[in-house]
């Protein structure tokens, strides 16, 4: 009897032509989380199994990170399907377990075998009840779950069920670039982009002197936070004073978020043209703030012909607190260091601006020269989960 680590697609099972390529980038992933662990992955069209020696539980504590996986389990593969030599087997597995209520399931994808699927969660619970003293079945809240797959040429026993993140493997759909920002949204909104299977690039603007050494710390401790679920990421800082002190200075400040927010996306589409990202993802959700109101949405996004995904735009603020707290991104995110988004905001910022307005107060600034130099001049940091930069320890 073999222990291993079974994993279960889910979604995935719903492709049909290009499952294999699913199949495969989810297999490149896992290896990739694992690969510090002495493992071996091997698959088929319904199940996918981690070889491990002693790590087990490391394995299942890291593949519950990773997109394209319904359920996790430690499993025990035993090498037949005859039932007398399944039922040796399922009674020297509960040998080490307490219980004092059960329930077989049993699922039989061999269907060379005779009996069905509940003639044999019966025989398999007969065998049981006759072998361990002081038990029952419970069908409805049974304290163990007994699950039997019966395969071509052998058969799978598992007890607790782990649930997995779901959607695709992280890379299959193309790559975005996430306009991360040192908030609570930015983070949430790249997680839910892996989560249908998006690599992530990330962007972040500062504007030194009028935000500090913590602010781009925090974002590159965000950065990091998200390589849990993506892998690596490039992150993209912008030196965006000069564009920001121009804004400032030339242009109606009820006008100031909505022309830099029209700048950000400038900068951020050349990016994702030059880094073969198809999409831009940022955290924004309709009527949060007054840049994101339908009618400034709409403003801000004819700039670019990119299309830009807003994953959260339905949500409620409540709900996205919640998933960044699952994410283990709300504490960082609430660190008291201001981005270029919370500073120099004006009194009244403009709920509806015109376009046509926007256009001629931009005509106010040189900013194509101003945004040639920003990306001229850009930062690019590796983010990995291991490596930490070492100012992050300022945070």
């Amino acid at each position: 009897m073999k222990k291993v680590v079974l994993i279960k697609y889910g979604e995935l099972s719903t492709k049909k032509d290009n499952i294999n390529f699913f199949l495969t980038k989810l297999k490149e992933n896992v290896l990739y989380a694992l690969k510090d662990l002495d493992v071996t992955v091997d698959y088929d069209l319904g199940r996918m199994f981690i070889n491990t020696n002693d790590n087990h539980e490391e394995v299942v504590s890291r593949v519950t990170k990773i997109f394209g996986i319904h359920e996790i389990n430690i499993c025990y593969i035993i090498d037949s399907i005859d039932f007398d030599d399944v039922s040796k087997e399922v009674l020297k597995l509960l040998k080490d377990k307490e219980f004092k209520t059960f329930k077989i399931e049993t699922k039989r994808s061999n269907k060379k075998i005779n009996s069905t699927s509940i003639e044999l969660s019966r025989k398999m619970g007969g065998v049981i009840l006759k072998n361990i003293s002081d038990i029952k079945v419970d069908v409805n809240n049974p304290e163990i779950l007994v699950n039997i797959e019966y395969r071509n040429n052998n058969t799978l026993v598992y007890f607790e069920k782990i649930k997995g993140l779901g959607g695709y493997p992280v890379g299959t759909l193309g790559k975005g670039l996430l306009m991360l920002s040192g908030g609570i949204d930015s983070p949430v909104a790249g997680y839910l982009a892996c989560k249908r299977g998006v690599k992530l690039e990330a962007i972040y603007f500062e504007s030194p002197p009028h935000t500090s050494i913590e602010a781009k710390n925090k974002v590159i401790a965000l950065a990091r936070k998200l390589t849990s679920y993506n892998g690596e990421i490039n992150l993209h800082i912008i030196n965006f004073t000069e564009i920001q002190e121009a804004i400032y200075k030339n242009i109606p400040h009820e006008y100031l978020i909505t022309i830099m927010r029209r700048m950000m996306y400038r900068i951020s589409a050349i990016i994702a043209s030059n880094r073969n990202s198809k999409i831009l993802i940022n955290g924004e959700s309709i009527g949060q703030v007054a840049s994101q109101t339908l009618t400034s949405m709409s403003a801000i996004n004819e700039v670019v012909k990119i299309p830009v995904i807003r994953p959260l735009a339905c949500f409620d603020k409540l709900d996205i607190i919640d998933i960044a707290k699952n994410i283990d991104t709300y504490e960082t995110s609430i660190l008291p260091f201001e981005d270029c988004c919370t500073i120099f905001v004006p009194k009244h910022p403009v709920i509806n601006p015109d376009k046509k307005r926007c256009s001629e107060y931009e005509t106010l600034i040189p900013y194509e020269e101003l945004i040639y130099q920003a990306i001229k001049n850009h930062e690019i940091l590796k983010i990995n989960t291991k490596e930490k930069h070492e100012f992050e320890d300022l945070l």
